[in-house]
């Protein structure tokens, strides 16, 4: 990647900073300064315009599931119980970030205490990988459903189900936790300059004054043994499923089922494969741009909480007529 003049100005200060003689205090810093998209400062706000409008979407379309699978007695069922979890997941993650960004967009507000930005990046990652083990587990509540429909309502029981979201959250929560730890036991200089919208792991731990390899070859291990684990088993699931979905009787049957798993297996390419580009340029891709690099780091956490909604909910026929039931009942 080309060295922007941003980019020489950080070197150069932080070639001072390091030289400084004896009196620089390797301490953590106060606060960070967050630059939102470099070189694109001067189109924060046109970029703030989609950026709001998609967590817009998110808010209102989890909400809205969330209150008609709470209201609807006859959505009490392990599969819409996930999708609950997953619209509580997507909230929490666009939430995590977007009002951050919308402050810097709008008020240039780039300050960020050094235990929120630890927080933050936190509340990110532990909650990505929340969101992943909820994919499988729909996935998996898909399986039984199709595939073996006589044992679902045995095999997946509500204190099953309720077993599997703890599980999912203990897993997020302790594979994560290392992440403020080690962040917060590195040496900082006085550089603290974060060329992001929040605060992403690696972009904060390259600011330590110290060898950080532990902290990244720990973020590489937990990445690839999440990713690898949760899309080798969706992978099975599916398989299974469209096995199963080419066995049924009627075209149209087939058709409707495929439909339904190839909308869920859209959702699920838009949360994995720019959620591993964006981590892997970080330590491999050295030619793309920051600016892009940034993008793509926010677009992988927002999409899915905007998509979600519209692919397991609207595109849901009990959803989808407990959605319209009050405009239908006043055109009628």
């Amino acid at each position: 990647m080309q060295e922007t003049p941003f980019c020489l100005s950080v070197g150069h200060l932080l070639s001072f900073t390091m030289s400084d003689s004896n009196s620089t205090d390797f301490t953590n810093p106060s606060t960070f300064i967050l630059l939102g998209i470099p070189g694109l400062e001067a189109a924060h706000v046109w970029i703030s315009i989609p950026f709001c409008a998609i967590y817009a979407k998110a808010i209102f379309g989890n909400f809205a599931i969330l209150f008609i699978i709470k209201t609807e007695l006859s959505l009490h069922v392990p599969m819409y119980y996930f999708l609950c979890m997953l619209a509580i997941t997507d909230l929490v993650l666009s939430t995590a970030i977007l009002p951050k960004m919308l402050s810097i967009f709008w008020f240039n507000s780039r300050e960020i205490n050094f235990s929120a930005c630890l927080t933050q990046m936190y509340i990110i990652l532990s909650f990505s990988v929340i969101e992943s083990g909820i994919l499988v587990a729909m996935a998996f509540d898909r399986y039984v459903a199709i595939c073996d429909p006589l044992r679902h309502s045995t095999t997946l029981t509500n204190p099953m189900v309720a077993k599997i979201g703890l599980a999912l959250v203990l897993r997020g929560a302790i594979l994560i936790l290392p992440y403020p730890f080690l962040a917060r036991s590195w040496p900082y200089c006085r550089m603290n300059i974060i060329p992001h919208t929040y605060c992403e792991h690696i972009t904060v731990v390259k600011l330590a004054c110290a060898d950080i390899s532990f902290s990244s070859y720990y973020g590489l291990s937990v990445a690839f043994l999440v990713i690898g684990m949760d899309v080798s088993f969706i992978a099975m699931s599916y398989t299974q499923i469209l096995r199963a979905i080419f066995r049924l009787p009627t075209k149209d049957a087939r058709l409707k089922t495929f439909g339904t798993c190839g909308s869920h297996l859209c959702v699920i390419l838009v949360s994995y494969i720019p959620a591993l580009f964006s981590f892997l340029t970080h330590h491999f891709g050295h030619n793309v741009a920051l600016h892009f690099h940034v993008l793509m780091a926010n677009m992988y956490l927002l999409l899915p909480p905007m998509l979600n909604p519209i692919i397991y909910g609207a595109r849901n026929q009990q959803i989808r007529v407990r959605l319209l039931q009050p405009f239908t009942h006043k055109w009628t």
